[in-house]
């Protein structure tokens, strides 16, 4: 029986670590509000005894906030054509899917390596000559990226921190208070998003950073029943607000 166990054990952990290997996948930009196709039946896969039913949960969310990352990042090139252009990409497409290339983990030597809220503030320093929308655009994904502790599939091994993603959904919050204000000498936006065409205001921008931060903040509490661990609230000013570490 003890010689069973045994090797029942090995084989599980060489499950887990043949399951866990290799670098993460990204998913497709999310689809405009109303054009989600109705879900598919996945196939079960060797790999799902080593999941448990929150682990898929987990799995939906963090698939979810990088996919309103990612087309996030679509809606600013689309209004802010240049700014590809300066990165040397043959297209917008070009620009994103080397942002989301899962092999870099949001980690470029134009940014020095700058991911989360680092890189936010990279993209909107007044005097920054590159691509600001790339600078932008990885450095919200690898916010939620990291909040996930750089993973996008999780097994029963797997635990996550609460506060981390609580603090994800408040640093994503400032970003685009931030990416709203963000202004150079002249008081012209350094990245157009949310400001009026025709006196119309632009609000999907802030559609798909509602659904992340809610995302996270869903996440964050599921992690807390999860591990038992209270989560420390902070009540910030956005004008003045700071980014929490993750």
């Amino acid at each position: 029986m003890r010689h069973a166990i045994i090797l029942s054990t090995t084989a599980f952990c060489a499950l887990l670590s043949a399951c866990t290997s290799g670098p993460p996948t990204f998913p497709a930009a999310s689809p405009s509000t109303g054009k989600r196709p109705p879900p598919v039946e996945r196939d079960f896969r060797a790999a799902d005894v080593a999941k448990a039913d929150v682990d898929t949960v987990v799995e939906a969310h963090v698939r979810e906030c990088l996919a309103s990352a990612r087309l996030l990042m679509q809606k600013l090139y689309r209004r802010n054509p240049r700014e590809w252009r300066k990165g040397n990409y043959a297209s917008m497409e070009a620009a994103v899917a080397h942002a989301f290339d899962g092999r870099a983990q949001f980690r470029f030597h134009e940014l020095g390596d700058r991911r989360g809220s680092d890189a936010i503030m990279f993209a909107l320093k007044p005097g920054y000559s590159g691509d600001r929308v790339f600078a932008f655009g990885v450095g919200i994904a690898s916010t939620v990226f990291l909040s996930y502790n750089g993973k996008t599939e999780f097994y029963l091994t797997d635990s996550l921190d609460p506060q981390k993603l609580y603090n994800s959904a408040r640093n994503i919050e400032i970003a685009a208070w931030k990416l709203a204000n963000a202004r150079n000498a002249g008081g012209e936006p350094l990245l157009v998003s949310n400001e009026k065409t025709d006196d119309v205001a632009n609000l999907s921008f802030e559609r798909e950073f509602g659904k992340m931060i809610a995302y996270q903040d869903v996440m964050a509490e599921v992690a807390a029943q999860r591990t038992n661990r209270v989560i420390r609230r902070v009540v910030q000013t956005l004008a003045t607000a700071v980014f929490l570490p993750i």
